[in-house]
Parts: C-alpha cells; structure tokens; sequence
C-alpha cells in the first residue's frame, strides 16, 4: 500500500470547518484549501482516498486513514509506502501500536552527527551499494547512486555559489541554504556544507521489516515505487480537473472528489490493461466518429463511421470489449 497526501484548493478565499487555509505546495496558501490522502496499490491502482480539513498536518493524515482502511477490508498484514513528510517518532509509534508494517523515506540531513559518520565509514560510493543501521525510528537503510551523486554536487555547488554571492554583496533575498547569520553578519555554513557533502548520492529509507522478512533492495523498489502515487495525482489534477474546486459547500465538495475518485480508478484501469497512458487513450479515441448524412431527397439519415484504426483495435481487444 502506497499512501501519499495532497492538497486541493478551492476558488475563493472564504474558510469554513473544512476548508482552511493550510501549507501549500502551490504558493497558494492565501486560499482555503482541502487535504486528500489517496492510498493506491504497487500498480498505482487507487484504493481509497480520506479528506482533511484545509490546516491538518500532512504527517497526521497518515494514520487515521491507514487503520480506516485496514479495519474495513478485514487486513491482517499490511505494509505502508510513504515519503520522508510522513516519519515521526508519534506515527512510527501509532503504525507499531497498530501493527502495520512501514517503508518511509529518510531525512538524512536531519540525523544526529554519530549517524552520519556510521553512514559515511560504513556506505561504499559504489553503484548500488547500501547498509542497514539500527535506529529509533527503525532500520535506516541507505544507497548511494553514482546519477544522484553527480545531481547533488552540482546542487551543492550551485547554493554555495549563491551563497558566497550574498555573503559577498549583502541585500534583500530567500534563505539561502548554505549561510549562517552571527551578531547580524552574513558567512558560511562550513559545518552544514560538510554534512551535505558526506551525504552526497545517498538516500535513506526507514523500515521495521527486519532483513530476514525483506532485503535493503526490496526496501529500496518498493519505495521506488512512491511514483506512482505522484503518477497518479497528476492525472488527477490535469486530465480529471480535479482543482481548483469551483464548488463551496462541504457536500458538493465531497462529491466532486468522490467523482474525480471513481474517474481515476476508471483511469487507471485503462492504463493498466492497455499498457499506454490515458493521454493516448483518450488520444486514439477521439479519432472514431460517426458523421450523420441527411438524404434530403430521401429523408433518409445515413450513418458513416470512420474506420477503427490498428490501435484502436488493439485497446478494444485489450480491454476485452464485446463489439456493438
């Protein structure tokens, strides 16, 4: 089980009980706003879906809609895929208590410097190659990558060059990650930029699953497979118009989303016995029409659909349609 949350914000700027105005991952946080907790499986096939008022913490949607879901389908053994929002010591606490597996991302640069230097003695920066640690949250396996190293440095690089660039001629900007302010004066963060670089290509997953139940590079896959909740948000959020919400009511709101809910599963099924996007689906479709001709002599309508193309054969074959 894959769970990820969202939000949705509506087109107005008037709050209620459940629209709030709450973090936005769009720069929209002067409008209210719902959070979506969607749950899909491996395949991104979407299983269920919670909302949340507008404010509520992404890291506290996680639990009530997990136990929600296990309790109503009867399941016994479940493992969560979540990204690094979700780790608390709370919701490790919560999953354990409520005996559900977990596989959460790690924030590496929010661990403790004994941690850190175990990553940097124990890890080889060698393609592929990772550890498994003991910690509080859980086992926290780490993998380096040769492709994520070079985007890092260069990532590196380029906040140290904006950084020395303001230290250099001091005005009016962001935060800059790389900068540390003492008695008013603007310098470097040598120790953080130390830190940035031991963790350079490396990533960190948490896990309760010990390594007899479930190796580091199943850890890793599964994790991986996080995309497909994304995958599944942006066909939401562009092909299914799931937002902005132009409804205001707390009813039609839900059953705006119910809709968009069952259009994504409708989606996604498609994608899945197919093997192309819905883009493309929608794409071959759209080329079979039906033209009606009025015989004015006649009064006779003749009907003239254009020919089903290869492709479109092979979606109706596929999704196993009985012809009409």
């Amino acid at each position: 089980m894959i769970f990820c949350p969202k939000d949705s914000f509506g087109e107005t700027f008037k709050t209620d009980d459940f629209r709030k105005e709450g973090f936005s991952k769009d720069n929209k946080s002067n409008q209210p706003q719902i959070l979506v907790g969607l749950v899909v499986n491996k395949e991104g096939f979407p299983l269920a879906y919670d909302l949340f008022p507008g404010n509520t913490f992404e890291g506290h949607t996680l639990i009530p809609i997990i136990k929600e879901f296990k309790k109503e389908h009867n399941i016994k053994n479940l493992t969560v895929v979540a990204d690094a929002a979700m780790i608390s010591s709370e919701n490790i606490a919560s999953l354990k208590e409520a005996k559900i597996d977990y596989i959460v991302g790690a924030r590496l640069g929010n661990l403790q410097a004994d941690i850190i230097n175990s990553i940097d003695k124990q890890l080889p920066r060698t393609d592929s190659a990772n550890i498994r640690l003991e910690t509080k949250l859980g086992y926290l396996i780490c993998d380096f990558s040769k492709k994520r190293f070079t985007k890092d440095k260069f990532e590196m690089e380029k906040q140290i060059d904006k950084a020395k660039q303001l230290i250099n001629h001091p005005g009016k900007t962001k935060k800059i990650k790389f900068i540390k302010t003492i008695d008013a004066k603007n310098q470097l963060n040598k120790e953080l930029i130390e830190k940035t670089n031991i963790l350079l290509g490396i990533k960190g997953y948490y896990t309760n699953l010990d390594e007899k139940t479930i190796s580091n590079e199943v850890v890793i896959e599964r994790y991986g497979q996080l995309y497909k909740i994304e995958q599944a948000f942006r066909i939401s959020k562009h092909d299914l118009k799931t937002r902005p919400i132009f409804h205001f009511k707390e009813d039609p709101i839900k059953l705006h989303l119910l809709i968009c809910f069952m259009a994504l599963a409708v989606s996604k099924y498609i994608e899945l016995k197919t093997n192309i996007s819905i883009q493309s689906f929608l794409s071959e479709s759209k080329k079979i029409t039906d033209a009606k001709i009025l015989n004015k002599i006649t009064n006779k309508m003749i009907l003239k659909r254009v020919p089903i193309t290869p492709e479109v054969e092979t979606i109706i074959k596929r999704l196993n349609l009985l012809p009409h």
